[in-house]
């Protein structure tokens, strides 16, 4: 058996001095005195911020040591070589990135990803970690500080210049190896001075989580795609971010002053005196742009002839309740419960959950609040529930969301039995996640009827009806089941960034395929109509909760197709109320009709912007 040994402390990740910004006159004389860079990237999150580059790598602070029994040998060699498969991985991707930049930046940069990457393929260090987790029975951690320490140690005794520095190199493979093996999220933030702008190799949506918008003013990462849900949690926060930036970390350098358009997806690196005034003017006119939008607030979305559409907000974070509310959110369409299980080793038990959801019950003053259940996977990470999810060779298609739950009963039982309390306190409704057949609708059916009679028999106050219970369509299957599930549902929120993801087979969190990423591709859209149409023949609510509800552009597609209520980020909400009063909704249902007739989506995007134009 295993027994927990000693914790060595790592480095922690860089920090610079004061913040610079708009408030802040030594940026505007430290932009002169260098050469302006400009830095392109995937624009995920609007809004341009003026600050001071803060260079954070995820921090392996604490590096167990302990002895592994012979029974565990052999699995902390399969860690050991997922963390290897996944660092060889994030080194590719990188590589690809370098491919973008030019001259020397490109070819030493190259040079020096060859040169880690070689280092992962069966090198000494590769074998030198086996060795001492099967000769030593030590954790793979301990295995790989030790085995990297002993190697850089070597390269730094040699009288040759050139290899004495390899020594950093070889720590920098070892560092990467102990990020990947610990999974230890950020706690560089909470360091970080007021006012600093983020620069990171790769954020998770656990480390975004731990952003405080009141503190950071933003952050640009090297890698991520458009629609990763690393994205989604900065769009929820109101943080300006670009993501995919090649050559990033080689380019941008603490204390560094910085312009992130998170809008055009530029990051200006040392911008000049001229620069920096563009960019405050742009500024002012958003915030100018910002307070006639929240004007909107207690106005309701209605179109042009009458349609009322339900305006809802998704909550990543309880801290976005207020911005909800400002926002003019009429409830909840979509609260994710994964922020619960993130940036933690243990589990959350019943009562923290509960007084978790009756707090937003609470917050919402009898406002609807949507809870779905837990999804995590994919880029979706918890630490506590690591060993139950394993080391998928494809997470986006294994064990999570409602398949997790039915598996682990105790889990979803927890979860549920938490919901149900809260919902004593307001009008709550339960979402499942990834749905795909009637069974499994059915069996969660069960699973709340039979945690109501638990609940009850312990004396719990409960509401007098147990709360609706809704799917996300958000896999294919559901979407062509649709007329079934509709039965047995009762209400269907659609998740497009999933549905998009499934149905192009593309992965939204990957820069690479970040182009092919298309809510307008028809195949798409006819999975959306399908499941629409559905449940309008069921006569159950339908809504829309991916990232597509919280774009003005795609609003008369949207109420065309029949969809009844838009649940998006808290910032969003403005923008789109404003563009669903400024449509005619039979003409927006006119257009859907002819768009959904077209099978190239070129022209379809080309049909949709030339209707919104017309209808400006």
């Amino acid at each position: 058996m295993s027994t927990e040994g000693p914790v060595q402390k790592r480095r922690r990740p860089r920090s610079g001095a004061k913040p610079a910004g708009t408030d802040n006159p030594a940026a505007t004389k430290k932009a002169g005195a260098r050469t302006e860079k400009l830095l392109e990237g995937l624009a995920v999150s609007s809004g341009i911020v003026i600050g001071e580059a803060h260079l954070v790598e995820i921090g392996v602070v604490n590096v167990p040591d302990y002895e592994i029994g012979e029974d565990a040998v052999e699995a902390e060699l399969a860690r050991f070589a997922s963390a290897l498969a996944k660092s060889e991985r994030q080194l590719k991707k990188l590589k690809k990135k370098s491919a973008e930049l030019h001259g020397a930046a490109a070819e030493e940069l190259e040079f020096l990803l060859d040169a880690h990457m070689q280092m992962l393929s069966g090198s000494r260090v590769v074998r030198g970690v086996e060795r001492r987790i099967r000769s030593d029975r030590r954790n793979a951690e301990a295995a790989v500080l030790a085995e990297i320490g002993a190697v850089a140690h070597e390269f730094e005794n040699l009288n040759d210049p050139y290899l004495s520095a390899r020594a950093k190199d070889v720590r920098e493979v070892g560092d990467r190896l102990l990020r990947n093996l610990t999974e230890t999220p950020f706690e560089a933030f909470k360091h970080l001075p007021d006012g600093a702008i983020v620069i990171a190799e790769e954020l998770t949506p656990a480390d975004t989580a731990l952003l405080d918008p009141r503190r950071i003013r933003g952050f640009v990462t090297e890698l991520g795609g458009a629609e990763s849900h690393t994205a989604i949690m900065a769009r929820s926060l109101a943080l300006p971010a670009v993501l995919g930036v090649a050559g990033l970390t080689k380019t941008v350098k603490t204390g560094d002053t910085l312009i992130v358009d998170g809008s055009a997806g530029r990051l200006y690196v040392n911008p000049t005196a001229a620069r920096l005034a563009e960019l405050q003017r742009r500024q002012v006119e958003l915030e100018k742009s910002d307070r006639i939008l929240a004007r909107l607030r207690k106005v309701p979305a209605i179109t042009r002839d009458g349609q009322r559409v339900g305006m809802l907000a998704n909550l990543e974070l309880p801290r976005e309740l207020d911005m909800a509310l400002k926002s003019g959110a009429e409830g909840v369409g979509l609260l994710r419960s994964e922020y619960l299980f993130m940036n933690r080793v243990d589990l959350p038990s019943e009562d923290e959950q509960a007084e978790a959801y009756r707090a937003i019950v609470e917050g919402m003053a009898g406002r609807p609040v949507t809870i779905r259940t837990l999804d995590v996977g994919g880029d979706k990470l918890a630490p506590s529930l690591r060993e139950r999810l394993g080391d998928a060779a494809n997470p986006a298609l294994g064990l999570r969301a409602i398949r997790l739950g039915l598996q682990e009963r105790a889990l979803l039982e927890t979860q549920l039995a938490a919901i149900l309390r809260a919902a004593a306190h307001g009008e709550v409704r339960i979402l499942l996640p990834m749905i795909s057949s009637l069974s499994e609708v059915r069996q969660v059916r069960e699973i709340v009827t039979q945690v109501a009679k638990k609940l009850k028999r312990r004396g719990v106050k409960l509401a007098d009806e147990l709360p609706p219970i809704g799917i996300m369509i958000e896999v294919p299957g559901a979407a062509l089941a649709a007329d079934a599930l509709a039965q047995v549902a009762d209400f269907f929120a659609i998740g497009s960034n999933d549905l998009t993801q499934y149905t192009l087979a593309i992965d939204r969190g990957e820069e690479q395929v970040a182009h092919l990423y298309n809510p307008l591709h028809p195949a798409v859209l006819r999975l959306i109509q399908f499941a629409t149409e559905a449940a309008l023949r069921a006569r159950i609510p339908v809504s829309v909760c991916g990232e597509i509800a919280g774009d003005p552009r795609f609003v008369p597609l949207l109420l065309g197709l029949g969809i009844q209520d838009l649940s998006m980020a808290p910032v969003n909400l403005p923008r789109v109320k404003q563009r669903i009063r400024s449509i005619d909704y039979l003409a927006a249902t006119r257009c859907a009709r002819l768009i959904m007739e077209q099978w190239d989506s070129g022209r379809i995007a080309m049909m949709l912007d030339d209707f919104n134009a017309l209808a400006v």
